[in-house]
């Protein structure tokens, strides 16, 4: 992989480029599903090539191939310079980037029990059986199991003389409980939903998530929620679950900190940003108790941003967004961070595969976690509604007006979970609402959410993120009712 990346280097050179980088990415995926108490999909594939991004005559131009001979290198590596003096004729500028060191390291993410090890059969027989379990429930009528493993060994060599060499392995699990009754759908999802829980870790993460052991429990809610209220309307302190709070991240911080947004560089897909420029350091993004950070850091956990170089050999970095309610940061690259005067990039640059190019992407954007357990929040709030598990969501174009629904919501009287709420769903304005905050849960709370499907560019890109949080309130919030049942 290693020489074959050289070799791009060397052609590119050779053309004429005064910068280069290659990636080559070797990836193996499996994914397993059951529906009803049969196999959905069983597949594995296997992804091999390279990308090559030059800059030439002050601009970018990239180029891939799946072929890794000699040849098609070259072919590939002339193309991407091509593609650089055409690009050049419609500049507005030459490309400048911020500084960074070379890097020659090997890293290797943490796994314990390597998931391609795993029969497949073993696989499934755990998924048909939590599939059995949940099909027990008297009302549930779809029953739905997954999992999906992936594992990325990537080599990264620049013309700044960066060899770097990663390898992760990510680990997806989790099911789904469907109840239709009458006109009305409810579904409960477990540990979370669009695909439960992600990590970059390995099978042993299968083994603490318990699927089987929580099956009952979650089949039974998904049935009872039709004999539940729905969620009252009006003005409501909330305490959200720290999976909802996980997307809250990701649509109202998350999105609209990538730097390329804020610029006008990037909105094919989901906009732009509210975060202009003159809001960095001044603006009173949320309440003081508030602190998030985008952190890709080892240290962190093992998200699904988690690494040790993004793909512009940058090392990963811990970059406060929020410290005490002020908004302090964006999610940059080295492009985006030198338009601005950062000395350095923050490390966010990823792509999905070896055919795309690098994007600022969100790494772990995480709320740093204050004190207390869930409970003590919970018998200190009078009046409220206790939210959980994301069912749906809406956010405008530049992130600032928002409205999510929720499986399932718990009202909260005197201190104390009452009746259990069916359709629940809230909005705000970005800032109104984590202004709003006043009480967020501790460490023992918190938990590393993966979501891995957050998609971005044209063509799409669908990649993983990792979002941290502790369960929180936020005072005064409208809620309703997201959808019309029985």
């Amino acid at each position: 992989m290693k020489d074959q990346a050289q070799q791009a280097l060397d052609t590119a050179a050779a053309q004429g480029a005064t910068y280069a980088d290659a990636r080559v990415m070797d990836i193996r995926q499996r994914y397993l599903s059951t529906k009803n108490g049969q196999a959905g999909q069983v597949r594995d594939s296997h992804s091999l090539g390279i990308g090559i991004r030059v800059i030439a005559d002050g601009a970018w131009g990239f180029a891939s191939t799946q072929d890794l001979s000699r040849p098609s290198i070259d072919a590939a590596a002339a193309q991407a310079v091509e593609i650089a003096r055409a690009s050049a004729l419609c500049k507005k500028r030459n490309v400048r980037l911020a500084p960074e060191g070379k890097a020659i390291d090997h890293w290797e993410a943490a796994c314990k029990v390597d998931p391609f090890t795993i029969p497949v059969s073993t696989c499934l027989d755990l998924l048909l059986k939590v599939d059995a379990e949940l099909r027990k429930v008297k009302g549930v009528t779809l029953a739905e199991a997954a999992l999906d493993f992936r594992k990325i060994d990537q080599v990264f060599l620049s013309s700044e003389g960066s060899e770097i060499r990663q390898v992760k392995t990510q680990t997806g699990a989790g099911f789904v409980a469907t109840s239709f009754s009458g006109n009305e759908i409810q579904r409960r999802s477990y540990p979370n939903s669009f695909g439960g829980q992600y990590q970059t870790r390995g099978y042993e993460l299968v083994e603490e998530l318990d699927l089987l052991g929580h099956a009952p429990e979650i089949a039974e809610q998904a049935v009872a929620l039709h004999q539940c209220d729905q969620c009252p309307a009006g003005e409501k302190d909330i305490i959200l679950g720290s999976s909802q709070l996980g997307l809250q991240i990701h649509e109202s911080i998350g999105h609209p900190i990538e730097l390329d947004r804020v610029l006008g560089d990037e909105a094919n897909f989901a906009g732009m940003s509210f975060l202009t420029l003159d809001k960095l350091g001044k603006l009173k993004y949320a309440s003081d108790i508030v602190n998030v950070v985008a952190d890709a850091t080892v240290l962190h956990g093992p998200g699904l941003g988690t690494f040790a170089y993004d793909d512009e050999g940058v090392a990963a970095q811990c970059t406060p967004i929020i410290q005490n309610g002020l908004f302090a940061g964006y999610l940059t690259s080295r492009e985006s961070a030198a338009s601005i005067g950062q000395p350095r990039s923050s490390g966010a640059m990823r792509a999905d595969g070896w055919n795309r190019i690098p994007l600022i992407r969100m790494t772990n954007v995480s709320l740093l976690p204050g004190k207390g357990k869930l409970e003590d929040l919970i018998a200190d709030t009078n009046d409220g509604i206790y939210l959980e598990t994301n069912r749906s969501w809406s956010i405008d174009d530049r992130r600032y007006n928002f409205q999510f629904g929720t499986e399932i919501g718990w009202e909260i009287k005197h201190g104390k979970k009452t009746r259990m709420l069916k359709n629940p769903s809230y909005g705000g304005i970005t800032t109104e609402f984590w202004n709003s905050c006043d009480a967020i849960c501790g460490l023992e709370e918190w938990v590393l959410w993966g979501t891995p499907n957050c998609g971005k560019g044209q063509p799409m890109q669908t990649m993983g993120t990792g979002h941290g949080a502790s369960p929180a309130r936020f005072r005064k919030v409208k809620v309703g009712v997201a959808y019309q049942g029985n």
